[in-house]
């Protein structure tokens, strides 16, 4: 059983039949973590359709994708799943041994390695130079820091409870990381090793996005049904979107940036932003409560991960609708794109 770092890989897989190779990656691939089924469902986006499943661990959320796109990072997670009407009273005791950040190599499709974390991580960022990884680590209220060359955590920062959401400016220089309890999100400038400050936004804030320009980032409020709009020279809310109440989670921006794209779980929507004039430009009913979201490199089709329904709906920009339902695991939840 191979070892990156501390903990054991959790499980692997050939991307095929038990027997012979595995076969090689999509040209361009849709990655999705299943959360409830610990695995991570390989789309080829060319075809639309799921091609490889490969375990992972317990409860995988989070995805990355490396810089030189050879890697994907995803996190895992041994605290018990408290989703909506779960006492946690009656939850089991975490196993921390399962907390990680699992290694999937993209051209051989499996789990190579498992690296530290810290506990209970559910989203990850990576640097621009593929050095170090940031993780939100939702129960002990830090981000951690790892060196994935070194297989270790480097560092931790003391930010609000319950972080979730976690992304880096397209400059690469800074981390934001959201606190759903705290209502706002922490800047961390992991250069100068200290947290910068914190700025308030709306309730439960979810995720990130940035402008491609790196002036503006877009935080979601799931309760509060908003967008802050903060600029990052500021580091101050300039505007506050509107979204009718509903449950603002994921975000995704248009490669152009003209427009940004805000999953809304239970309401089932993806709301379009029109980012010029930071007003809602429409909305698509996506599927049964959508969370991950991503975009094609060409910005012509959205994807949103749909976890009771256990599918990804492939959504056309132009049309404003979806063209597709793709099954794959029980509760997916992140979802990312890669071409080798």
């Amino acid at each position: 059983m191979k070892r990156i770092g501390w903990l054991p890989v959790l499980g692997m897989a050939m991307a095929s039949a038990a027997c012979g190779r595995p076969l090689p990656p999509p040209s361009a691939g849709i990655y999705v973590t299943n959360e409830t089924a610990g695995t991570l469902t390989i789309i080829d986006a060319a075809t639309e359709s799921a091609v490889a499943t490969i375990p992972l661990g317990k409860r995988p959320r989070g995805i990355a994708v490396s810089p030189d796109r050879t890697r994907l990072y995803v996190t895992l997670s041994g605290s018990p799943n408290a989703g909506p009407g779960v006492d946690e009273k009656t939850l089991p005791p975490p196993d921390r041994r399962a907390d990680g950040i699992g290694v999937v190599d993209v051209r051989q499709r499996k789990l190579i390695g498992v690296l530290p974390s810290g506990p209970d991580p559910e989203q990850v960022a990576v640097s621009q130079d593929g050095r170090l990884l940031f993780v939100a680590n939702e129960d002990a209220a830090q981000l951690a820091v790892i060196d994935a060359n070194a297989s270790r955590i480097a560092e931790s920062f003391k930010i609000g409870a319950e972080p979730e959401g976690v992304a880096v400016t397209p400059d690469g220089k800074l981390v934001y990381v959201t606190s759903e309890e705290d209502g706002a999100v922490f800047v961390v400038d992991a250069a100068a090793h200290k947290v910068l400050t914190s700025v308030p936004v709306g309730p439960r804030p979810r995720s990130v996005a940035f402008l491609p320009d790196g002036s503006r980032a877009y935080v979601p409020s799931e309760t509060g049904g908003t967008l802050s709009v903060i600029d990052t020279k500021q580091l101050a809310v300039t505007a506050t979107i509107d979204l009718g109440g509903l449950r603002a989670m994921g975000t995704a921006m248009a490669p152009d940036g003209r427009h940004l794209y805000v999953t809304t779980g239970r309401s089932r929507m993806v709301v379009i932003v029109d980012t010029a004039t930071n007003q809602v430009a429409g909305q698509i009913e996506a599927g049964p409560r959508p969370w991950g979201i991503a975009i094609s490199a060409d910005g012509k089709k959205l994807y949103t991960a749909n976890g009771p329904s256990n599918d990804v709906s492939v959504i056309d920009v132009d049309a404003r609708a979806v063209v597709k339902r793709i099954p794959v695991g029980a509760g997916p939840w992140g979802i990312a794109l890669a071409r080798p």
